[in-house]
C-alpha cells in the first residue's frame, strides 16, 4: 500500500510530499492530490507517479508490452494482495516461475513497473522461504535476485539470500 508507493515515489526521483492514505476495510491506497478528488488503487497511483517522474517505458513501450504489464499489474493486485493463504502463496509462485522459466522480467526483456510492484508485493513472501523452496521456485528465486539488485529498487527491505554455487551451477 502506501509504503510500496513512497518507496516508488523515491525509485523514481520524485519530490516527497505525496499525502497517502487508506481507505475501505481493504484498505485500498488513496493519493490526496492538490487539484481535485484524489486517485485510488495501487495501480493507478501508481502508473500516476510513473507519468508524473516522465519514466512512461516502465509501463511499456509496444502494445502488447502495455498489455503484459497491466496483466501483471492486475495479477498482484487481485492474486497477490487477495492471497493470503499457503496455498495461495504456492499457486503465486508457481504461476510466477511458469511465466519466468524463458523471461528475464515479467514483460519479457525490458524492466517495467510491473516487476518493481511485484517485488515489493512479494518480498515479505520471499523473505520467508526455505533454501528448497527457493530451489523449487527457481525461476522466481533468479528474477527475484534480479530485480532486488536493480539500482534503487530495494531501499531499506531486507536483501533475501540465494545461494549462488547451487542455484546456478546446474542450470543448464
Amino acid at each position: 500500500g502506501p509504503e510500496e508507493l513512497a518507496l516508488l515515489e523515491r525509485l523514481l526521483g520524485l519530490p516527497k510530499g505525496n499525502k497517502y492514505g487508506v481507505q475501505g476495510e481493504r484498505k485500498v491506497p488513496v493519493l490526496q492530490t492538490n487539484n481535485g478528488p484524489g486517485l485510488t488503487g495501487l495501480m493507478t497511483i501508481a502508473a500516476h507517479l510513473v507519468k508524473q517522474a516522465k519514466k512512461d517505458q516502465l509501463l511499456g513501450s509496444t502494445t502488447e508490452e502495455k498489455a503484459v504489464v497491466q496483466q501483471w499489474l492486475e495479477y498482484r493486485v487481485t492474486r497477490v494482495d487477495g492471497g493470503s493463504s499457503k496455498e495461495d502463496t504456492r499457486l503465486i509462485l508457481k504461476d510466477l516461475n511458469i511465466h519466468l522459466e524463458d523471461k528475464v522480467y515479467l514483460a519479457g526483456n525490458v524492466f517495467t513497473l510491473a516487476d518493481i510492484l511485484m517485488y515489493y508485493g512479494l518480498h515479505h513472501v520471499m523473505v520467508d522461504l526455505t533454501v528448497q523452496e527457493k530451489e523449487k521456485y527457481l525461476n522466481v528465486s533468479r528474477w527475484f535476485n534480479h530485480i532486488q539488485h536493480y539500482p534503487g529498487v530495494r531501499q531499506h527491505l531486507a536483501n533475501v539470500i540465494f545461494i549462488k554455487n547451487r542455484l546456478y551451477t546446474n542450470a543448464h
